[in-house]
């Protein structure tokens, strides 16, 4: 039971932060929270005071039903105008992963205050004259922004156990967002996961609920600060939102945005405990998942949102949706719920869909279909949020202290959390701390790779293609393991392929996961599967006698015992973010032997034995971690995944080194020849020749890429163009085909090239997104030659036109 805070000695204004209950026919019952059983909590009285709720009470009575429906929605910056505000005045607006200012994902920060600022002074005219609250995803610092602190993202904090750390980087975080005029982040995630083959598993801090609750406190007080009465939240820190509520790391089978099938025992056990220590501490948002619970969708989840969220814990401050997340709810579209509403909903994010549904809500409250007590209700608590945080009034707070971004001691602060966040799993023969004097080779595709280390969620939705020039402050960790070295008297060759002049006495190779954000990390089994032949550079250091020490970069653990035996030392990275001197300060010596830092990490989730999961029997268990104080040697691990790798494709990749994947496959007809080549590895793409007009086609089972067009995905081909003929060269998805040939004949022959087509384009060519059984058809000339090396769906860090329809 949380205890709850002492209230104010007056409290008769507190009954205004009582939830409006509409009379609603109740879900399933299996779906029906008990409040009685939920853990007590309270927002602190400081949340408002009497004064501020006496100043919203006489707003809204001028407020008109319109300007009413239009705080409770909230529309995206790539879809809604400052202009458009005269007319529909909104209550906020966000701004996605996708989306910068004026079309620029890498928009600097007066940029971005500018945009803000805009909008501001557009909704400070429009209607009642408020302004609108402007929200991001800052979810491992001010992630959208070039030169901004990224720190290590919430699976690597987990690994710290230190929630004082945690409650600085939250201030840290809050002083560059408010730098660029913003006044509310869309974190902490308070997810525990449970199938670490969910996508978002790297946002959630630890399996251990009592960690997760401590962490969301310590979060919560570092972004906004401690709440106090009668003062508005100052320019210096910025609203917190806890989410996503609730159970989204617990859905069956890992499947993001899926069901968790539980009983209410334990979803208030183990998926609740981070949301009465975030309101206790006082969160002013809280965000509701896309995620249902037995099979009932949260977003209209009464019980939950209503009864458990403001009643039993006393959530004094609004519930924002997720990405169009209303329009999942039975008997919704995204321009249509008013169930959502009358769940609890306060404000819809409707990124796209603002105008549809602003007109239909507005349509729905006249004829009472949502009660005119719960709009209130709805717009009392948004105002809650825009006074406490200054927005309000003739002298609202200002924000947009620019030095904040990137500054040295926000830097210093990332760099001690990736020092503690590292985890060593072995250390045998004592090849870790890398010794001063020594030749250290640092090879791997992580190496020198700013994207990997920094992962989804890093100036763009993916973050696939973050570089080291967008954070000039920032290092890769192959580039600051050499500076350091250097500094002790050694020598670094930082190799990538893994190639070197002289022989090393150790090398250092850093590999992992590609970076991705959400349903595209979703995974069918935890295996690790090597992308660029990093265990083939491994064996070949091996067995040149030289001592490999394993890097490993990951969203979450993932079973890769082959390369654990391979390898002298293991470390588990995680996604550290851009303070590569973080790695640097564990793993290298200073000039008297002893590293900067020892190891203090420990695993926030188990290691798996296998790829099977959930997992049964760990390898290492949560809270495992080696140090150079207590070493202990690793002896043989199990290699063998125990699960089918063959079954574990992703209806996202089509071709992958030169193969097609399970369940997809290759078909050719008689004008097409093939033959496996090396492009970048040894037989890592296949030649295709062209000896007559026709066709090869990638098919299998049908897939939905519906939801992959919605996010604004693309194909993209990795090939090289060796010839190419007259006439056109057709690429289809399903019955959509496009001409490439004008494409191709810009591209450098004889080069690898990345070819790049929305999905949008094929819908709009005629192919059927719902039901794709051939996701790839290439169709050419006589005398077309093309090695092809992989064929993937991932999301665009930018616009891209589409080719002309064949």
């Amino acid at each position: 039971m949380t205890k709850r805070p002492a209230l104010l000695a007056a409290p008769a204004f507190l009954a205004l932060l009582a939830p409006f209950t509409p009379a609603a026919a109740a879900p399933v019952e299996e779906a029906v929270a008990h409040p009685a059983q939920w853990p007590a909590a309270h927002s602190p009285a400081a949340i408002t005071d009497p004064a501020t709720e006496a100043r919203i009470t006489a707003l809204m009575k001028r407020m008109t039903l319109a300007q009413k429906i239009g705080q409770m929605i909230q529309g995206d910056i790539s879809a809604v105008t400052p202009a458009d505000l005269a007319r529909y005045p909104l209550g906020s607006i966000l701004a996605g992963g996708n989306s910068g200012p004026y079309g620029n994902e890498r928009a600097s920060g007066a940029d971005w205050a500018r945009l803000v600022g805009e909008y501001r002074a557009a909704s400070a005219k429009a209607g009642a004259g408020i302004p609108i609250i402007f929200g991001v995803d800052a979810v491992h610092g001010h992630s959208n922004l070039p030169g901004a602190t990224i720190f290590p993202h919430n699976i690597g904090l987990g690994a710290m156990h230190d929630a004082a750390l945690v409650q600085r980087i939250g201030a840290a975080t809050a002083a560059e967002i408010a730098a660029t005029g913003i006044e509310w982040t869309f974190a902490p995630t308070l997810a525990v996961p449970q199938d670490l083959r969910w996508g978002r598993s790297y946002e959630g801090y630890a399996a251990d609920p009592a960690l997760v609750a401590a962490y969301g406190r310590a979060m919560v007080t570092g972004l906004q600060g401690p709440l106090r009465a009668g003062k508005a939240v100052d320019g210096a820190h910025v609203a917190a939102t806890a989410k996503h509520y609730l159970a989204d790391g617990g859905t069956h089978d890992g499947k993001d945005q899926g069901d968790a099938r539980v009983s209410e025992t334990e979803l208030v056990a183990r998926h609740a405990q981070g949301y009465p220590a975030a309101i206790d501490a006082g969160a002013l948002t809280v965000m509701a998942s896309f995620s249902s619970w037995n099979g009932v969708k949260n977003h209209g989840n009464r019980s939950l949102l209503t009864d458990v969220l403001k009643g039993r814990m006393g959530f004094g401050g609004f519930v924002v949706g997720d990405w169009n997340g209303h329009g999942q709810v039975d008997g919704c579209t995204v321009t249509s719920c008013a169930s959502s509403f009358n769940a609890g909903l306060d404000m819809a994010m409707a990124p796209d869909s603002w105008k549809g549904l602003f007109d239909a809500t507005l349509a729905q409250a006249q004829r009472g279909t949502i009660p005119m007590a719960r709009i209130d209700d709805a717009v009392r608590r948004i105002l809650r949020v825009k006074f406490k945080l200054g927005l309000m009034g003739a002298a609202p707070i200002q924000r947009g202290a620019a030095g904040e971004l990137g500054a040295p001691a926000h830097l210093a602060v990332a760099r001690e959390a990736v020092a503690k966040s590292l985890v060593l799993l072995k250390n045998n023969g004592g090849v870790l701390p890398l010794k001063p004097g020594g030749k250290v080779l640092i090879a791997g595709p992580g190496a020198d790779s700013m994207a990997m280390q920094a992962g989804g969620w890093t100036i763009t939705w993916q973050g696939t293609d973050t570089t080291a020039a967008d954070f000039p402050r920032g290092q890769t960790i192959g580039r600051a393991l050499a500076d350091a070295l250097t500094k002790v008297g050694g020598t670094a060759t930082l190799a990538p392929d893994g190639q070197f002049a002289q022989r090393p006495d150790v090398a250092v190779v850093v590999y992992g996961e590609a970076p991705y954000a959400e349903f595209q990390g979703d995974v069918a089994n935890l295996a690790f599967r090597p992308r660029h032949g990093e265990d083939a550079l491994v064996a070949r250091l091996k067995a040149q006698g030289i001592p490999v020490v394993s890097l490993f970069l990951s969203g979450r653990p993932l079973f890769a015992g082959p390369l654990l035996n391979a390898s002298d030392a293991f470390v588990a990275a995680w996604l550290p973010g851009t303070q590569g001197a973080g790695v640097a300060d564990v793993l290298v010596a200073r000039a008297d032997g002893q590293p900067a830092r020892d190891f203090a990490g420990t695993l926030p989730f188990p290691w798996p034995a296998d790829a099977r999961s959930p997992i049964a029997a760990p390898l290492f268990p949560a809270g495992y971690g080696l140090t150079y104080a207590h070493p202990a040697p690793v002896g043989a691990v199990n290699e063998d995944p125990r699960v089918d790798l063959s079954a574990a494709a992703s209806d996202n990749l089509w071709f992958n080194r030169g193969v097609a994947p399970s369940p997809w496959h290759l078909g050719l007809d008689n004008a097409v020849t093939a033959r496996s080549v090396d492009l970048a590895a040894q037989e890592d793409a296949r030649r295709f020749t062209w000896a007559a007009p026709g066709a090869l086609a990638i098919d299998g089972p049908p897939v939905d890429l519906t939801r992959q067009a919605d996010e604004g995905f693309e194909v993209r081909l990795e090939w090289r163009i060796d010839a190419l003929p007259a006439g056109p060269i057709k690429v289809s998805v399903g019955t959509g085909s496009l001409d490439v040939a004008s494409l191709l004949r810009l591209a450098p022959q004889g080069a690898v090239t990345q070819t790049r087509i929305p999905l949008r384009c094929f819908a709009d060519a005629g192919a059927d997104l719902k039901q794709v059984g051939t996701p790839l058809r290439i169709t050419a000339p006589q005398g077309f030659v093309v090695t092809l090396s992989n064929v993937r769906v991932e999301a665009t860090g930018s616009v891209v036109p589409c080719p002309p329809k064949a």
